[in-house]
């Protein structure tokens, strides 16, 4: 019974891509309509902005909102003042405060909050996480890397303060491994290459361990022709445990154990219709801080410029 009706704020590539289909096949909830100053989906009704489609359809209980990241804050509190539940495509924010303050403001409105980490909904992230609960690890090798003019053609944004860059696909990975690795861990090095007419990173080699000092580390990158890559490897002393194409293939000592269909954002709506459901909120602000840490603490060098 979709009884959850629910209104899409920002019309892009992940709308298009991801949000549509998984609401045209959701149990829970109903697409009532969008808003977005530029764009349109067919046969659903649109509007120039978030406070115009509120004032048209009071019936809405959720918001998505699926803008450049900059955006969120002020579109996610609109929608909590006005009482509505707020879903926030990753990241959540442009900055932790940001992010924080929103966290507040709906657990004083009554509202749910979600952190939507899709990636984290990818077919062997539960599985992997499981495995490795009861697992001594040795090693973590993150490869995320992506030919940015396939996956991100003409979102200038991206390379923009606040457009993250190559961490936009890089969190990904990051949210993942804080969902699979038993034990948190933090940043010991970072380097970023810059695009020198650029403001975001197209590269960034990191460097995290765990407390007991098991060394994490990251590679990403936008210059990698296709296809992509998205892998993370796992040594332990059981074997060495890879998740590969995003998390929908996962492999022990190179034999599969799960193999399916990226089905990501199904995972996705199902969750934030629970939570509304249960009047809570999902907010795990830990992908974003080791980006927000990288940035502070990372050497920057300049590269040759982008051109799309």
């Amino acid at each position: 019974m979709q009884d959850i009706e629910i209104g899409l704020v920002g019309v892009g590539k992940i709308v298009r891509d991801q949000h549509l289909p998984a609401l045209t096949e959701s149990r829970d909830f109903q697409l009532v309509a969008t808003a977005d100053p530029s764009a349109r989906l067919e046969g659903v009704p649109g509007y120039d902005s978030l406070t115009a489609m509120l004032e048209a359809h009071p019936e809405l209980k959720a918001v998505a909102i699926c803008t450049p990241t900059h955006l969120r804050y002020s579109q996610a509190r609109i929608a909590l003042e006005q009482g509505r539940s707020v879903l926030l495509e990753k990241p959540p924010g442009a900055t932790l405060s940001e992010v924080a303050d929103l966290v507040e403001l709906a657990e004083r409105q009554g509202c749910t909050l979600f952190a939507a980490w899709h990636s984290r909904f990818a077919p062997g992230v539960a599985q992997a996480r499981e495995w490795l609960r009861e697992q001594r690890i040795n090693r973590v090798e993150i490869d995320w890397r992506e030919d940015v003019r396939v996956w991100h053609p003409g979102q200038a944004w991206i390379w923009e303060p606040a457009g993250m860059g190559v961490f936009d696909p890089g969190i990904n990975a990051l949210s993942i491994a804080t969902k699979i690795l038993p034990r948190a861990f933090f940043l010991r090095d970072a380097r970023l290459w810059v695009p020198s007419n650029c403001q975001a990173p197209i590269a960034a080699a990191l460097t995290f361990s765990d407390m007991e000092g098991t060394p994490i580390v990251a590679d990403f990158d936008f210059r990698q022709p296709s296809p992509p890559i998205w892998s993370i490897h796992v040594e332990t002393e059981a074997g060495r445990l890879s998740l590969l194409q995003g998390g929908c293939r996962l492999e022990l000592n190179g034999e599969c154990l799960l193999e399916a269909d990226e089905r990501e954002y199904p995972g996705l709506y199902a969750r934030f219709a629970e939570l509304i459901r249960k009047r809570r909120s999902d907010v795990d602000l830990a992908p974003l801080r080791h980006v927000a840490d990288a940035c502070l603490a990372a050497w920057r060098e300049p590269t040759e410029p982008f051109i799309e």
